[in-house]
């Protein structure tokens, strides 16, 4: 919506008026324009709401016309509203995934590109002191030379940007409480520890560790009638940054040594390492919520 879009609306609403606005991209931008003008401002999880049907037609003005229908009726279902602060520190955990999926990528283009011109690296580890002084003085041929010295320097890009972004990741796990107490947690560390302080933002939205894991799209898909019951594969509906963070962490907790520890190798043997790591990664909400100060 344009500036003079949002001053028309806000010339029609005042304090005491409630405003709904579906979930999407430019949400959150646009939510802070109105926040301060207006009694109460919910933004819709669509998913969750039912709207009434009866319009043969679908436009814009009959799907608000529904919308606010379903607000007179108090039938919509809300998302969390977070505050500029977890927005930002969202913002530098995503932009570090991003990088570090970035560098991944360069590094399998880099190990593809050697070995179709049969090329084998004399040392283990071509990211090493070793390995990126052999890189440097390889020569390929043609365009291949081209590519390999792109790729070197992309890779050197990407890891410059990665300096700063986890220097404020160590400095927020340092002086945030919760991040902090989350640190200490056995597996976690600045990285995971402050991407679930973002993702998550005000753990008492989360009545218990199953609402979490839900939130996370990690518990099964359940389809029920009468007493025959079935489980499929996770729902993946929630946040995918919160479920690639507690998938992570859950790698970890292999190599713990008390209860939980033993409990986790003991379901990697009888149901294999990825169906073990997404339940490991669901029990970890339990201790998640245990871990979490409270105000």
């Amino acid at each position: 919506m344009t500036d003079a879009g949002i001053a028309a609306l806000l010339t029609r609403c005042g304090q005491h008026s409630r405003v709904a606005v579906e979930a999407s991209s430019p949400t959150w931008a646009f939510v802070d324009r109105l926040v301060a003008h207006v009694g109460t401002v919910t933004v819709v999880d669509t998913r969750k709401t039912r709207v009434k049907a009866g319009y043969a037609a679908k436009t814009d003005r009959l799907d608000a016309r529904r919308l606010a229908d379903a607000l007179r009726r108090d039938s919509v279902v809300g998302i969390y509203y977070p505050p500029p602060a977890i927005r930002d520190l969202r913002e530098l955990c995503r932009y570090r995934c991003q990088l570090a999926r970035t560098q991944a990528s360069v590094k399998q283009r880099i190990h593809a590109l050697l070995l179709r011109h049969g090329v084998a690296a004399p040392t283990r580890s071509l990211w090493g002191t070793r390995g990126a002084a052999w890189l440097a003085d390889l020569a390929l041929p043609s365009w291949s030379g081209h590519s390999l010295g792109g790729l070197r320097a992309l890779l050197n890009e990407v890891r410059q940007q990665l300096v700063p972004v986890l220097a404020a990741m160590r400095t927020t796990a340092a002086t945030d409480p919760i991040a902090r107490a989350l640190d200490a947690q056995p597996g976690f560390g600045p990285v995971f520890s402050v991407t679930l302080r973002a993702e998550i933002g005000v753990i008492t939205r989360f009545p218990d560790g199953p609402h979490l894991a839900s939130y996370a799209g990690l518990v099964p898909r359940v389809e029920q009638s009468g007493s025959r019951r079935w489980s499929g594969r996770i729902t993946k509906a929630g946040s995918p940054w919160l479920r690639w963070t507690l998938i992570e962490a859950a790698i970890h907790q292999f190599r713990r040594q008390d209860a939980f520890g033993r409990w986790a190798r003991q379901l990697a043997v009888r149901k294999g390492i990825l169906k073990a790591r997404v339940a490991v990664a669901r029990a970890l909400c339990d201790e998640l919520l245990a871990a979490w100060p409270r105000p």
